[in-house]
This record gives C-alpha cells, structure tokens and sequence, in this order.
C-alpha cells in the first residue's frame, strides 16, 4: 500500500485570488532562475538549482482563485539513485476561503516516504511552500532561490 503524497496546508488573511496570483510566480516564491511561462495552461517553464536539481514542468490546470496544477515532464536529482524519480508526478495548489481567510493546500502527489528523495524534497517544500510563498502572498516579499550572478557582476560586486 503506497504512502499519501506529500501535503502542506497553510492560511493567509489575503484574497483566493491573491493567493493565486503568487502560486503562478513561483519567481517570486521558488527561485528566480525559472525559465519559461508558469502562468498559461499548456506551456512548459524549467527550474533548475545549481547542478543537484533540474526539472520541466507543464502548466496542466489553472483556475483563478481555485487551483494551479503542474506536471513534471522531466525531472534530474544528482544525489539520488533514481535521478528521475519526479518524472510523471503533480504538484496541485488548492485554494479555498476557509474561516474568512484563504487557505492554500500543497500537495505533491506521488512524493512519498518511498521516495529516496522524500526526506530533502519534503523539507524544501516545506521552506518554499508554508515560508517563502506564504510570505510573498502575505507580504509581498517571497524567499526564493536568487539568481546567480555572472561573472561579471561578480567581478563588479567584489565577490570573487
């Protein structure tokens, strides 16, 4: 009997539509190195951090103030076994007024304690999702994974 998918469920005193309107800038809450549209059904944006994940996901449902839907298409982990293990699964936001607040459920379907991955995937969901993307509908101000700075900004900034 497989485990349940990991889920997080946080609330937040701002709109449903609001909420949605951080999920799909996951710039602004995952990391700004994200390439491609997250916020057209259908289309297809990359992720990538440093070199231990990379990942194509497919934007496959967004109803506004409801629900934003994705799927991993392709999926590398450099420090797991299976350096697929991703691929084929959803990550689902659920949105709903609960209580005069807006909740926002997270629930990565098919990531469970099975998973090699499960232990550092469950806990960098949990960072982004109940931190940083809470903070940025909270606040305006998300925690993402910042861009890397090239070569030459690094030169101008003096971090060489």
């Amino acid at each position: 009997m497989s485990e349940p998918s990991f889920t997080v469920t946080f609330l937040v005193d701002q709109t449903p539509q609001q909420a949605f309107d951080a999920i799909t800038n996951p710039r602004g809450w995952w990391s700004e190195e994200i390439v491609g549209s997250t916020d057209k059904a259908g289309e297809e944006f990359l992720y990538h951090f440093e070199d231990r994940h990379r990942c194509r996901i497919r934007v496959t449902e967004l109803v506004p103030g409801q629900k934003v839907s994705w799927f991993v298409v392709d999926n590398y982990f450099s420090f797991i076994e299976d350096k697929t293990e991703w691929n084929g699964t959803t990550i689902s936001f659920d949105i709903s007024e609960q209580d005069g607040k807006t909740q926002v459920r997270f629930t990565h379907v098919g990531l469970t304690p099975e998973y090699e991955c499960y232990d550092a995937c469950s806990y960098a969901w949990g960072n982004y999702v109940t931190g940083s993307l809470r903070s940025l509908i909270a606040t305006g101000e998300g925690q993402p994974n910042r861009k890397a700075a090239s070569a030459e900004e690094a030169l101008a900034s003096g971090r060489t």
